[in-house]
């Protein structure tokens, strides 16, 4: 099964849906059966669930289209049962930007409930009472839909700024905090208060609702990670990539047998290699690919090398390294110095100089 459905594009930035979303459909047809709805009730409650989703993308789109403002990308919007996740190729530094990226979301929300509010009989509500108005609720009309949809649109900006990292409440108060110190401390901060709040939900989700779990996992995970990388970019900041590089490396000829490619895994550390002649970078193979040829050990080098790659120079600074492997990219990089290759870096070498560098600054 396709991880993602594609739905299209808006402004360059692709909209997806996560296969695990039909589960919330599953769920919403099978609470409404339960209680004893009909086609009608069903039709109505999953259309609300989408309309409720389309809010949502408009939420993520809000920050997409305000952070290309600022020069930064976003590649995909994806859809989850539990909301909505930009994938932004960077999170702004400054804490302005930072700011401004992330109150767009909400209020793209703050919008939707305005305009809606416009289009709700409030009178016919205000004067029930409460038996009178569950009874009003429960019809499937028009005027009920908006009035929800209403409260949804209200209900995602409460949600959303509560203050726990990495959620937009969370950045609201990491970049706050940025205003007054530096930026390592601020996330540590924010991502210290925001899995206090997810281990709230955890067992506030454990007693009463399983669908916080998921959240309280996401928010606590989503903190711990970014505060990681946080503290990484902050070590690496003053580093270029000849400090972390392997120097040490085996390169392939063309013409070298996949036999002899296992030999050297078996023999030594290395996983990768690349493939060089007269000096020149012509590929790399992975160890992946190695593994998947395995049983064919009389090919060669040149048949499975991988063409479509980039070299980076001693010169370069380690922090978009560190992104580009961290975000999968590309996991191995020659390395090059006046165009001649003298060694490379990957995930581990990069992981071992952030802990040694740990250790002298902590």
């Amino acid at each position: 099964m396709k991880a993602n459905l594609n739905l299209g594009s808006v402004s360059g930035i692709k909209i997806k849906v996560h296969w695990t979303f039909i589960f919330i459909i599953l769920w919403v047809v099978f609470a409404e059966l339960k209680q004893g709805g009909n086609t009608q009730s069903v039709l109505y409650n999953v259309a609300f669930i989408l309309v409720v989703f389309v809010c949502v993308i408009l939420h993520e789109l809000g920050h997409a289209l305000t952070a290309k403002q600022f020069g930064i990308n976003t590649k995909k919007i994806t859809l989850l049962p539990i909301g909505g996740l930009a994938s932004l190729d960077k999170i702004p530094e400054s804490p302005r930007q930072e700011l401004i990226v992330t109150i767009a979301g909400p209020l793209v929300n703050v919008a939707i409930a305005l305009l809606l509010y416009f289009f709700i009989q409030f009178e016919n509500y205000s004067n029930l009472n409460l038996d009178e108005a569950f009874i009003v609720l429960k019809k499937l009309t028009l005027q009920n839909f908006i009035f929800y949809l209403f409260v949804v649109n209200i209900g995602l900006v409460i949600f959303n700024v509560i203050p726990a990292f990495p959620m937009d409440g969370g950045r609201v108060l990491r970049a706050l905090l940025s205003l007054r110190m530096n930026r390592v401390k601020a996330t540590k901060i924010a991502a210290s208060i925001g899995q206090f709040i997810a281990a709230f939900f955890l067992l506030f989700g454990l007693l009463y609702n399983p669908f916080l779990v998921f959240i309280a996992l996401f928010i606590f995970l989503g903190a711990y990670g970014e505060n990681q990388m946080v503290q990484h970019m902050a070590l690496l900041k003053d580093h270029n990539v000849k400090d972390a590089m392997l120097t040490n490396i085996t390169t392939l000829q063309p013409e070298t047998t996949l036999d002899d490619i296992l030999k050297l895994i078996i023999s030594g550390t290395e996983t990768n290699f690349i493939v060089t002649k007269d000096d020149a970078v012509l590929g790399i193979v992975y160890h992946k690919t190695i593994i998947e040829y395995s049983s064919n050990r009389n090919k060669l080098a040149k048949d499975i090398m991988e063409t479509d790659f980039k070299t980076l120079n001693t010169s370069d600074n380690l922090k978009s390294t560190y992104a580009s492997i961290m975000g999968k990219k590309q996991m191995f990089f020659p390395v090059l110095e006046n165009e001649k290759l003298i060694g490379a870096i990957d995930h581990t070498n990069l992981n071992e100089f952030i802990m040694l560098q740990t250790k002298l600054v902590y």
